[in-house]
């Protein structure tokens, strides 16, 4: 439907598309954010496991996850914003972000708005789904796979949005 999350895409699809679209509008530099973006968009300044707290009794007023999805995606903007009025941040489906995976990068990563590692062999999905439990919709967990992966059920994207200097 039409107000359904992108889902079931692969990495390399979701960057395919990307360049589409900022080949159809020239001065737009749309792309996947970092991981690190993707969690503070996420927080929306909270410290807590979600956006609204630590509590996940509150999750289903923001999220949908398998306590009340019926094991399928949902329109989007239907529960809850977060503070940053940014819908859909826990739950629904994974997210692609731009970033190559490492179990360790946030051991050595710069302070300072890290890119994610050089390289490596899966990239990082974030914000969990409608077929898992609770713990996946957390703010600050992290997932990954291939790239290449065609047969991710539950991959999706969001995009970032810059506009070149004038």
């Amino acid at each position: 439907g039409d107000n359904l999350p992108v889902e079931q895409v692969n990495w390399k699809d979701a960057e395919d598309f990307i360049r589409k679209l900022n080949e159809k509008e020239p001065g737009a530099n749309y792309r996947l954010p970092t991981e690190a973006e993707w969690e503070y968009a996420c927080r929306a300044g909270s410290a807590a496991k979600f956006c609204f707290g630590d509590e996940e009794a509150g999750l289903a007023d923001y999220a949908w996850y398998d306590a009340n999805s019926g094991e399928k995606s949902h329109d989007v903007g239907t529960k809850k914003p977060n503070a940053w009025m940014l819908y859909d941040m826990h739950g629904n489906v994974w997210e692609w972000c731009s970033d190559w995976y490492s179990a360790d990068y946030y051991s050595y990563c710069p302070v300072d708005d890290p890119k994610g590692p050089a390289e490596g062999t899966q990239k990082v999905l974030r914000g969990g789904c409608f077929g898992l439990e609770a713990d996946f919709c957390r703010s600050g967990r992290r997932n990954a796979d291939n790239p290449a992966c065609s047969n991710h059920a539950y991959g999706g994207f969001r995009l970032c949005a810059e506009r070149a200097p004038r």
